[in-house]
């Protein structure tokens, strides 16, 4: 079983850069996302990533073109990247399943945030309203990359769990972002 451990250093402060790293379940990585700690509520910690920011993975790479929040949960197998109207795309929250929760600190103001990333994703979209996304390589992955199958089961009851609280916006997904988006550009 993959613990849930996202209590950050305790010397991690606010304005600390904090690079958010995914990798796959095989060890394969994924996505790199810098950002700047903001703080912490009753939800968990929260991570402003600058417009500008370059963010990478394997094959791809680009710099944000608006800013974004992400909230790492005191509980749950997830995190959460929150949008606002000046994002060009079409998400304003996007869900990402995720076991492992972990930070290292690297050097004093500089940490590391990362998690594995279990494919499966909760959006709510402009255009499509709430989603749930890669369901397909869910189930490659469970495949290709021997998920056991608690963890299968799992994410299965959390992405439904994440679908109905994103559908209809219950904290933290209820414009709990707007303050943390107003911290980060302050």
């Amino acid at each position: 079983m993959i613990p849930h451990e996202a209590t950050p250093p305790e010397s991690l402060k606010a304005g600390d850069l904090v690079v958010a790293r995914n990798r796959k379940w095989n060890g394969g990585a994924h996505w790199v996302v810098p950002g700047s700690y903001l703080g912490e509520d009753r939800h968990g910690w929260w991570i402003f990533q600058p417009k500008g920011s370059f963010i990478s993975r394997p094959g791809a790479a680009f710099h944000a073109r608006s800013d974004a929040v992400l909230l790492v949960p005191r509980t749950g197998d997830y995190v959460a990247t929150f949008y606002d109207d000046t994002y060009p795309g079409d998400f304003r929250v996007y869900v990402d399943l995720a076991v492992g929760h972990g930070w290292t600190a690297i050097r004093p103001g500089t940490f590391e945030f990362h998690v594995i990333d279990m494919d499966l994703d909760v959006i709510r979209s402009v255009t499509r309203g709430v989603y749930v996304d890669d369901e397909d390589e869910f189930a490659e992955h469970q495949v290709s990359m021997e998920y056991p199958n608690e963890i299968v089961d799992r994410m299965l009851q959390e992405t439904e769990q994440l679908y109905q609280a994103v559908k209809a916006q219950h904290a933290p997904f209820d414009g709990t972002d707007a303050e943390w988006f107003r911290r980060g550009r302050a």
